[in-house]
């Protein structure tokens, strides 16, 4: 039975997101191609951003690599 997250939980996922969301356009990528440079699928993407899921760490490791950052700039 799937355990509802807290509050806090939910608003740093959508924090994360939003980060993420700002890099990449920073970075001058749609979403698109940024999916081309990471293997991320678009829909996962989306869902990241938007904060709807907890991102695995292999796909954060993508991420951070594809914005020439550092992981923790991303959780931080």
């Amino acid at each position: 039975m799937p355990r509802d997250n807290p509050d806090w939980i939910i608003e740093r996922r959508r924090d994360l997101g939003e980060r993420i969301a700002d890099l990449r356009v920073a970075a001058h990528h749609t979403q698109e191609s940024f999916c081309e440079v990471t293997g991320l699928s678009r829909r996962n993407l989306q869902r990241i951003e938007a904060g709807d899921v907890d991102p695995r760490y292999g796909d954060l490791l993508r991420i951070a690599a594809a914005l020439d950052q550092r992981i923790s700039v991303l959780v931080d």
